[in-house]
């Protein structure tokens, strides 16, 4: 096996400390040439879909690679801005804000990068561009709340994938989760304050999470248990009792059973229940995209007027609010603790060019 080497490397290079930030990914573009090689790529995950690989195969490349992407497409238009989508305007701001509270704390010892797990940036790509920079120790900030196999462990795994390939690795740290951090509570509940200031409370507030199968749970992801970690916690500093919240799961796929209760169908129920408005947040989200604005924001509120609702409001996400930028920089100056860059680069290159090397 042939091991890649850095490019640029030569001994005089300062060493640095590198933080990468991910997110789950976006095509290119709202068109059905460009959700097909991005859908692709995401649904041929076996993190995501663990089906056997030759049954999956044959579903996914005969049946739904050859509809899906249209009808796709037409819901990303719907949401698309002059930065491209959502997820991906925010989640460079967030890298940007980032990378400014570490430069005004580490100064240019620390260079902060963002990179997607499916789509552009690749990981690889942006490991590789670290790399190049002089990056020796590498802190990974996957911006998903709750641990799941299918988002963190995944992340993990393309971030293992490209490190195989590498003859000379990066020390590593690996954030897997803050779903319960109070900072990241408090965040959360002020968000939630705030919009109740400005709008007045409803009913009930209904904290929507991307759903998962439930085999997935029964085989031992902890995502269902952070969830309601998460829920719980935020009502507790919000002061609500347990009838004046739910926690529901969304964006469920195919036809299995998964995580419930599932969202969409919680929000027909509930009119005939008496529960005229509602208020919708979603913490498992760190960046508003598709699944926030569109199904949540739309598609779930007109199931919930259809069914005799009269109030639906959609609470955004934490986004790149500077308090859930204090969170994020946070976690990443803990897992910088201890961590500091070699400063003799002069006599480290002299040294070694003293015993034959070329550069």
């Amino acid at each position: 096996m042939k091991y890649k080497s850095n490019k640029g490397f030569t001994h005089g290079q300062p060493d640095k400390i590198g933080v990468l930030v991910t997110n789950l990914g976006t095509p290119e573009a709202p068109t059905k040439q460009a959700l097909r090689p991005y859908l692709k790529e995401f649904l041929s995950d076996p993190r995501v879909v663990e089906v056997p690989k030759a049954i999956w195969w044959f579903v996914l490349n005969g049946i739904i690679l050859n509809f899906r992407p249209k009808r796709s497409a037409e819901a990303y238009s719907t949401v698309w801005t002059e930065e491209g989508s959502p997820l991906m305007a925010i989640t460079k701001a967030q890298a940007s804000a980032i990378a400014e509270r570490c430069k005004a704390q580490y100064g240019d010892d620390v260079i902060v990068d963002f990179a997607m797990r499916y789509g552009k940036p690749a990981i690889g790509d942006t490991i590789e561009s670290m790399l190049e920079k002089g990056v020796r120790k590498l802190v990974v900030l996957p911006l998903y709340p709750q641990y799941s196999a299918s988002t963190t462990g995944s992340t993990f795994d393309a971030i293992a994938k490209d490190f195989t390939s590498r003859r000379w690795l990066p020390e590593l740290r690996f954030v897997n989760h803050y779903h319960d951090r109070d900072n990241f509570i408090t965040a959360l509940a002020n968000k939630v304050k705030a919009h109740w200031e400005t709008h007045g409370r409803a009913d009930k507030l209904i904290l929507s999470y991307h759903g998962i199968p439930k085999r997935y749970l029964m085989n031992g992801d902890p995502y269902h248990c952070e969830c309601h970690k998460t829920s719980r916690l935020l009502a507790e500093k919000l002061g609500l009792s347990h009838d004046e919240y739910m926690t529901t799961f969304q964006s469920r796929f195919g036809r299995e059973e998964w995580l419930k209760p599932y969202t969409d169908e919680t929000l027909k129920s509930l009119p005939e229940k008496g529960v005229k408005s509602i208020q919708v947040m979603c913490p498992g989200f760190s960046a508003d995209c598709l699944e926030t604005i569109e199904e949540i924001g739309e598609e779930n509120r007109e199931y919930f007027m259809e069914a005799g609702g009269e109030r639906y409001e959609y609470i955004a996400a934490l986004n790149s609010d500077k308090e859930h930028i204090d969170v994020l920089f946070d976690i990443v100056q803990e897992n910088l603790h201890g961590w500091t860059v070699q400063s003799d680069n002069g006599l480290r290159a002299g040294l070694a060019r003293a015993l034959g090397a070329e550069k």
